[in-house]
Order: C-alpha cells, then structure tokens, then sequence
C-alpha cells in the first residue's frame, strides 16, 4: 500500500493511503537513508509504502525519492541532523521582533538552509499588534531587507482575522511547512487557519522573553481549498548541517551575485584583497546583519560544528 506520512510522534507515524485509510505505522530495525544520517529516517511529508503483518501491525518498508526537504542540526547530535518536512512547496518562517525576539543571525541560518535544500522561503512578521513605534519601524526595516533580497515578506497579527485571511492566500493548494523560534505564535497562527484544532499555545515567559515548546511532534493538517500545512515543535536554535565552506555564499543570494567581480575565484570573502563582498558591505549595498550571518555559518565550519 502506498501512502502519505502526515504525523510523526518520534516512536510511531501515521499514515494516510492513497485509499483515504488512516493507518499507524513503525519502521522496521535500523531503517536508514542512503547519504543521511538523521534521528528520524522518515518524515512528515514523505510519501512511502507500508505492509499490514499478519498480526494486525503495520510497517513503512520503503520511501519514495524526495524532491526536497529541510534539515537542521539534531540538538546535542553534532553528527545527526533532523528532517524537519519532506516535500514542501514552501516554508514560512514566523519572526517576531519582541516577544520573543527573533535575531538575524537564526533567520539567516534558516533561509541559507532553505536555499541549500532549495525549498521556498516565505517570511511572516507575526505579533505585529504588540510594537511599539521603534519595533514597528525596525519590522519595516527588515521586511524592506529581505525583500529587496528577494524573499516575500507578510506582516500579520495571528489573533486579527483579516491578516491570516492574507496569509492564508498563500498556503492554498501548496505543502507549507510552519516553523519558526518557540514562542513566535506558530500555534496561535495554526489555530487561525483551522480553528476546530484548538491547539495547545503557552504564554511567553516573564523572567526571559522567550518562549516554550507547545507542539512536541510534526503533523500535517489539510486546507479545504487545497494544500497542507505542516506544523513542527517550536526550535530554540538553528544548526546548519552539511554545508561545506566554499558553498556557504551560495546560499546568501546578494552575496553570491556579487562574489564573480572579486579578484579570487576561491575568495572566502574575509580577508582576500580585492574582495568585492566585503567592498559591497562597506558601501552598505550588503546588509552588514546578512554578512555578519555569513561569517557566523562559515565559522561554525571551520570549526565543525555541525559537519563530520
């Protein structure tokens, strides 16, 4: 039987047949991906095809090639990653500038991921109903950033109907994965797109402005008009996985657009002479927050951080 994975508890999954049958499914033994070296060798998203034992127990056997997916860092596993999603049309960063606040640098690190896995990005400036002039004006400011990179950017305030109308336009007839810091209303913006979930949603906390986790596992919910929105547990940080050095720039697109006119072919873009990265950062034509992430991911490969 041939199906589609739509939740993962971490020990079982559920699966969705082509027939429209739910059916709870494990993996059998030391089920691995050629050339990936995860903590969940299946994820939502995937599509597989599972057997019925004799004893009633069913078990996925085999997964379909994935056109895409996003990873990150398995946490305190330097050497796993995690699948987030397979097979996404999109994915839609929730970002909020306070409550908690969401820094450059784990927004970067996410759509340098979403470019290396080659999954549209969507950037969605949530909470916008709690600024204040200055937070507001800083929202702009990134928002004005990031388009003019080339990524789509949507203000909206979770609890107003009329922007997740706006937002919602977007996710028609596409696979969507939802993700973002924990707090940043992930769950509150669910819970407007298909009210009779009535998701769990937390408070964020007093003491550190941050959030907690209220999703603990991945699940993906279809839309009426066509589509699904997967949903994942809130992440705190956002480790890189297999990225190599030299490609780092490939997922930063104002830096690699500019990196054909240094004097290097192999410039690292830290300190060549004749750098015209570092010259566009200068004369503020590259975000010096965008280059200052770029910097950050090359480190944690010089380090090896988050690479065999």
């Amino acid at each position: 039987m041939n199906g589609l994975v739509i939740k993962n508890t971490g020990s079982w999954y559920q699966v969705k047949c082509d027939d429209g049958a739910l059916v709870a499914c494990k993996i059998k033994g030391n089920f691995r991906l050629k050339g990936i070296r995860s903590t969940n060798p299946v994820a939502v998203g995937d599509r597989v095809q599972i057997e019925i034992a004799t004893e009633g127990s069913a078990y996925i056997t085999h997964i379909e090639d994935r056109r895409n997916y996003i990873v990150r860092k398995a946490s305190n596993l330097s050497k796993l990653s995690h699948i987030l999603a397979a097979n996404l049309d999109q994915v839609l960063l929730i970002i909020t500038i306070n409550h908690p606040e969401t820094n450059t640098i784990f927004i970067d690190r996410f759509l340098a991921t979403s470019e290396a896995y080659r999954v549209p990005a969507v950037l969605l400036f949530n909470k916008t109903d709690l600024y204040d002039e200055w937070e507001t004006n800083y929202m702009k400011a990134l928002v004005n950033l990031y388009e003019g990179i080339g990524y789509p950017c949507l203000c909206i305030s979770a609890i107003d109907p009329d922007s997740v109308r706006e937002a919602r336009k977007m996710l028609q007839g596409k696979v969507s994965l939802v993700s973002g810091n924990s707090g940043v209303g992930k769950s509150t913006f669910i819970n407007a797109i298909f009210p009779e979930l009535a998701l769990r949603t937390e408070s964020i906390s007093e003491h550190n402005n941050k959030g907690t986790h209220t999703t603990t596992f991945s699940e993906m919910f279809e839309l009426p008009e066509g589509g699904y929105l997967i949903d994942t547990p809130g992440i705190k940080g956002f480790g890189t996985v297999g990225m190599k050095a030299a490609e780092i720039a490939h997922y930063f697109r104002e830096i690699f657009n500019v990196s054909p006119n240094c004097r290097f072919n192999n410039c690292t873009h830290i300190h060549e002479p004749g750098c015209a990265v570092r010259e566009a950062v200068e004369l503020h034509k590259i975000s010096e927050s965008r280059y200052t992430s770029y910097v950050n991911i090359l480190e944690d490969c010089d380090e090896g951080k988050y690479r065999e």
